[in-house]
């Protein structure tokens, strides 16, 4: 099936999930061109700039109903072009949205699962603890900017939430990594489902994939933003990540 192509979609609502993140609902008369079932998928906010190629931004579709999808920003100081937008914007207001890209769940198939992310990874890890068969066990260990962006999450109880304070995001690279060294790792086979900051990401994935032999198929890693750089930036510092790594 081929993607539909990008759409103009309408400002709805939008209100503070916590004091770092903010939530910008669509909706509007091209909302159908979204599929259904899209949660934790991705779209693309398309920004358009004079005589340039417009700037493309990716966000994760948090919640989808009938007729609306709800899109989480974190609000950082320095705030690129998406959450600038997302902080200004209003009802009425119109945004051109591409995808939705693929959703990235977490394999259920095994004994235990660890979910571990920064608030850029909140929305999808979100959806992963909802889409959870209630039996399952482990851990989510959540990187926040204060104690007041803990926010409450449906999960299986058997899925243990470990909250990590950062209020400097993408600086102490070892911060999620030394949470998750300090977990009791229980018995029988695990999938881990990581995404967070590059320079943290690259240490998570040494550590899973080294230590702890985590297999291919049962991990899923991926870095969502790098400190200091913009998306075309990371996208490029991904790139040559992948080719080095293969």
């Amino acid at each position: 099936m081929s993607r539909p192509q990008p759409r103009e979609l309408t400002v709805i609502n939008k209100f503070h999930v916590t004091p770092n993140m903010l939530r910008v609902t669509l909706g509007g008369d091209n909302i159908h061109t979204i599929p259904e079932d899209q949660e934790s998928g991705y779209v693309k906010l398309i920004f358009p700039r004079k005589d340039q190629k417009p700037l493309l931004r990716t966000y994760t579709i948090r919640h989808q109903r009938a007729n609306e999808i709800d899109i989480d920003f974190v609000l950082h100081e320095d705030g690129g072009p998406a959450s600038t937008w997302a902080k200004n914007t209003q009802p009425n207001d119109t945004i051109l949205v591409g995808g939705p890209g693929p959703k990235k769940f977490i394999e259920e198939s095994t004994d235990w699962k660890i979910l571990v992310g920064d608030m850029t990874a909140l929305p999808a890890i979100s959806v992963n603890l909802t889409k959870l068969s209630q039996d399952s066990k482990g851990y989510a260990v959540l990187e926040v900017i204060s104690e007041d962006d803990i926010q409450p999450l449906k999960h299986p109880t058997g899925i243990e939430l470990k909250w990590v304070i950062n209020p400097h995001p993408g600086e102490n690279a070892n911060l999620l990594l030394d949470q998750i060294q300090s977990l009791s790792w229980h018995q029988g086979s695990v999938s881990v489902w990581v995404a967070c900051e590059f320079s943290s990401m690259k240490i998570l994935r040494s550590f899973f994939k080294n230590d702890r032999n985590i297999e291919k198929e049962n991990f899923y890693i991926s870095s969502y933003w790098k400190l200091g750089n913009s998306e075309d930036q990371h996208k490029e510092v991904k790139r040559v990540d992948l080719e080095e790594t293969v």
